[in-house]
């Protein structure tokens, strides 16, 4: 059997948490990498006796939950913080929407996750970290060093009494390598690790779509920081042989626009080489869930969850404890 096959349900979250585990089983899915939005997983909400309802309900569609994500309040730990800010977090996060103070309870509130993780007994926090230096990644005004060294030293700041409570509870985070994150490519990736010390409660989750079209060796990424790959994502994304109107940046245009060079796709209709990707995690030995992100504004996402559920399984196979020509030895 292969690796576990999990539905992120980050792009469900119209979904009341147990009509999309009813879904889920008839996709053919393993699990539920459960998204702290919508009703699929509530921080604020979270003692033991509502942990112990989610893995009831997961457990009546034959289902298991391996990891949960909080993307949009460790966005905000480290964001410039604005209006754009105020759709995507709680309330209670959002506040008076005083930049500072946002900062902080975002701060508390993936604390809070952590020990919501230890209670559901999941291991892994997913998520991001947002970035006080994303503005400046087009070094034009000339952007000196010291404003890049001040924005990791706030990651840094930031993030390190996070990490120390996640080590206290034996629960790793896994930021999800990513435009506007500290960490978007490998190099970023390496300087955020030097930033908190190399933190033994943070590590990577793995999603090849962010990479691919910005030019980056996505199953480079995975043998350089095999020791911090916590967690997978299975995630398409297509990009243009040819030139097109938007480049890499997107040109403010809503994705799923022709015009635009690149665009996450289904898994299976894009140009990530997955099998690279699956032979890269079997070198590694990563034998943790495998969970599918669906993204694809051209495709139904029922036909497509179900189709790279399908995928999944199929390209993934388990690595051999023998040499192919051990047969030969006498």
């Amino acid at each position: 059997m292969g690796r576990p096959v999990t539905l992120f349900t980050g792009q469900w979250a119209d979904l009341t948490f147990e009509t999309l585990c009813k879904k889920a089983t008839g996709f053919g899915y393993d699990g539920l990498e459960l998204a702290c939005w919508g009703d699929h997983f509530e921080v604020d909400k979270a003692d033991q006796a509502y942990c112990d309802n989610r893995r009831a309900i997961l457990a009546k569609y034959d289902l298991k939950t391996w990891a949960i994500s909080n993307h949009l309040v460790g966005q905000a730990v480290c964001d410039r913080i604005d209006e754009r800010h105020k759709s995507i977090l709680p309330d209670y996060i959002w506040g008076d929407g005083e930049p500072e103070g946002v900062r902080q309870r975002a701060a508390q509130e993936m604390i809070n996750t952590a020990h919501a993780a230890k209670r559901l007994g999941v291991g892994v926090v997913c998520g991001f970290t947002g970035s006080s230096i994303w503005h400046l990644n087009y070094s034009f005004p000339a952007v000196p060093a010291s404003m890049i060294d001040a924005g990791f030293a706030d990651f840094a700041e930031r993030w390190k009494p996070i990490l120390d409570e996640y080590q206290k509870l034996g629960i790793k985070f896994a930021l999800e390598v990513h435009p506007t994150e500290i960490a978007f490519d490998i190099a970023t990736a390496e300087r955020a690790l030097q930033a908190i010390d190399y933190h033994p409660a943070f590590g990577f989750n793995f999603d090849p779509s962010h990479f691919g079209y910005q030019g980056v060796d996505y199953v480079g990424f995975i043998y350089k920081f095999a020791d911090r790959i916590f967690h997978v994502h299975m995630k398409d994304v297509g990009w243009s042989p040819y030139p097109t109107e938007a480049g890499v940046f997107g040109g403010n245009l809503d994705f799923g626009d022709r015009r635009r060079y690149w665009d996450f796709r289904s898994l299976g209709h894009g140009n990530i080489e997955f099998e690279e990707i699956i032979r890269a995690l079997n070198r590694i030995k990563y034998n943790g869930p495998l969970s599918v992100e669906w993204e694809d504004s051209g495709m139904d996402r029922e036909h497509g969850a179900t189709e790279a559920c399908d995928y999944v399984n199929s390209v993934d196979f388990p690595s051999s404890d023998i040499a192919f020509d051990a047969a030969f030895d006498k």
